[in-house]
């Protein structure tokens, strides 16, 4: 099994990746271990002194005026954790939990937390066990960053509350630990705070919307390739040439993964022949500059989520002067802003998708096709209420693009004023991953159906592949009426799983 290494230094999207989705084991380096030990021996002597300091020897938040007595500190540091740990809702996914969790130990790794290599080690032991936190959906205002969530993670450190086992069943953690030889941690000064004080969760969950975008974007120009051919529209429109003049390098990259999927088509332009027109609709024709644009905002929100990974979100922080010092760190903003961008962008992509495929299925724009792609229109309804159904999606995705981070509500009697619900931005950007996955393969199945409607062309060989193979995926052809919500399962399934890029690239190679 693939192994992470925690050092100092943070840790790559590729390491959530493994550790959230593939259950990669986790050691900390030996870097990581001296530098928690030499950051604990500044806050051991800093508690030592008589001189009051925030989250060590402080009550927290609006309560930091309160200088805390050295025999009621271990019950400070518990208490944190358990008053904290006020989720409420529907579970998190475990992919989101694992990421969560490993985030918080690479800050912990950072040496800039002050808490001990023991802690940190627990954590990579629960980790590596499968156990899993119950985290549930409400409870962070993206500041002090999770803490809601990040709490349900410390209580089963502690061998409190409930988690999921390696066999998916929920039991109270402490039996878990117990089970797997995991001994619960006694919290000192400032630890129990420094497993709350993160903009972990959010993080976790834009790496792993980041990943899923980059296939749905690849998907899309696949899709809108498709139509572009079963349309009889010209891929004049992708040119190098044109797209050079506005240098945007998502846009080159839609527009060369189209030409690519195009490559060797006897369908477009074949309308020059015998119906000419003289441009195509902008859903077709400007399908580059609308991908490309979400393109370089994921650009972005991947430079933004680079930072972040490199960086160590506590408050206060141990700096290696011996100084530990309150900020604001914390504050989860930059990553709410581009989760919320994404959102746009997918609710636009999706947006898209859905006017290319309504055109496939009205007879008075599709060139040819008959209504609604149905084999006896009247008595056939063919694909009219698939497109009901991504019609619903679509306007979901918009609904879904109003930004959370425009809102803040004041918490802790007016301390925390000014939150950045980044957590809320990632929960709904999650939901808008899986409803434009669903948008992709409702243009999928119509274009790959209109393509073999049209008898006697010959489509792209890249276009020919990804037909046999959605085909092969259980996602039927052209034909009469039939129960389409399996079809339409299956080209989700499809879409997914990345077999729809898998496919295109058999004949293109690697899509940009």
């Amino acid at each position: 099994m693939h192994t992470v290494v925690v050092g100092t230094s943070g840790v790559t999207a590729s390491d959530v990746l493994a550790v959230a989705r593939a259950g990669a084991r986790i050691e900390l380096s030996e870097e990581a271990v001296a530098a928690l030990a030499a950051a604990r021996e500044i806050v051991d002597a800093l508690a030592a002194k008589p001189d009051p300091v925030y989250g060590v020897s402080t009550g927290f938040g609006a309560l930091a005026t309160r200088h805390i007595s050295l025999d009621l500190r271990a019950q400070l540091q518990r208490n944190i954790v358990r008053s904290h740990a006020a989720g409420m809702g529907p579970r998190v996914e475990r992919e989101v939990v694992r990421a969560l969790m490993f985030l918080r130990l690479k800050t912990v790794c950072s040496g800039h937390t002050g808490v001990r290599p023991e802690v940190a080690r627990t954590m990579a032991d629960v980790l590596n066990a499968g156990i899993t936190p119950v985290v549930h959906e409400y409870g962070s205002l993206g500041c002090s960053g999770d803490l809601a969530p990040l709490s349900h993670c410390a209580l089963t450190l502690m061998g409190e509350g409930d988690a999921e086992g390696p066999d998916g069943v929920v039991r109270p953690a402490g039996e878990l630990l117990a089970e797997h030889g995991i001994t619960p941690v006694e919290l000192r000064e400032k630890e129990g705070l420094a497993l709350l004080n993160g903009t972990d969760g959010m993080l976790g969950m834009l790496v792993m919307a980041l990943a899923d975008l980059d296939t749905l974007y690849k998907s899309a120009d696949i899709t809108a390739a498709l139509t572009m051919e079963a349309l009889l529209g010209t891929d004049k429109v992708l040119a190098p040439e044109l797209h050079a003049i506005r240098p945007h390098p998502g846009q080159a990259a839609s527009a060369a993964n189209m030409a690519a999927v195009l490559q060797g088509s006897g369908l477009t332009g074949h309308h020059q022949d015998d119906a000419p027109r003289v441009q195509d609709a902008y859903s077709v024709r400007c399908a580059p500059q609308v991908a490309g644009a979400g393109r370089d905002t994921m650009a972005h929100a991947a430079l933004v989520a680079e930072r972040e990974l490199a960086s160590a979100v506590d408050n206060p922080v141990v700096l290696p002067d011996g100084r530990v010092e309150s900020n604001g760190n914390f504050h989860g903003a930059p990553v709410a802003y581009v989760l919320d961008f994404l959102a746009v962008a997918a609710a636009d992509l999706g947006s898209i998708a859905e006017r290319r495929t309504d055109r496939l299925l009205d007879k008075n724009r599709s060139h040819g096709l008959p209504p609604f792609l149905a084999d006896d229109a009247g008595v056939d309804s063919g694909l009219m209420i698939a497109q009901y159904t991504q019609a619903a999606l679509v306007s979901e995705l918009k609904r879904l693009a109003v930004p959370a981070s425009a809102d803040s509500i004041p918490s802790s009697a007016m301390q925390e004023d000014h939150v950045s619900m980044g957590w809320s931005a990632a929960r709904k950007l999650r939901t808008a991953v899986d409803n434009l996955t669903r948008v992709i393969a409702v243009e999928l199945y119509a274009a790959t159906r209109a393509i073999q409607l049209r008898e006697g062309l010959t489509p792209a060989p890249a276009s020919r592949a990804v037909i046999d193979a959605v085909r092969a995926a259980g996602v039927e052809g052209p034909g009469p009426d039939r129960y389409l919500a399996p079809d339409l399962a299956a080209a989700d399934a499809f879409v997914r799983e990345g077999r729809l890029v898998a496919a295109a690239e058999s004949v293109t190679g690697p899509l940009r």
